[in-house]
């Protein structure tokens, strides 16, 4: 059986914190580790502080859109802005690459994104927004006790 959630709320970076217990509370009917539990909250912070700060340059009249799917183990979410866009996406995939240095930006985001999730795609045209899609598979806690 697939359950799905639907999430919109003004960029602001306080809503970060929203954003991540939501998400967090929705997945938790799947009995996640602490770890993946932590996985997700941190993907989702990540992905959700991008669009503000990147998509929308903290502009709070933008909009940060989530989906969350689950179906049996797996975990489908996709987070997006149309905000700015990015120019080059393969660049901005790479560790430590940042483009707000003053901001004291680790230039992480996307590296996180990719070491705690299964799959990561990121889709973007400048001027038009970013949709990132995460995917995870839940370990079966059936299996873990056996």
């Amino acid at each position: 059986m697939k359950n799905e959630m639907n999430l919109e709320f003004s960029a602001l970076s306080q809503n970060e914190s929203f954003a991540r217990v939501t998400v967090a509370a929705f997945i938790a009917q799947l009995d996640p580790t602490m770890d993946e539990l932590t996985e997700i909250k941190t993907v989702v912070s990540e992905a959700v502080t991008n669009a503000i700060i990147h998509g929308y340059e903290n502009d709070p009249n933008g909009i940060v859109y989530i989906r969350v799917s689950i179906e049996d183990s797996l975990i489908d979410m996709t987070i997006k802005d149309i905000g700015l866009g990015i120019i080059d996406v393969e660049e901005a995939r790479q560790p430590l690459y940042t483009t707000k240095p003053d901001l004291e930006r680790s230039g992480m985001g996307f590296t996180i994104m990719e070491n705690f999730m299964d799959e990561v795609e990121i889709h973007s045209q400048p001027g038009s927004g970013t949709e990132v899609r995460l995917r995870k598979h839940l370990q079966s806690r059936k299996m873990l006790c056996n």
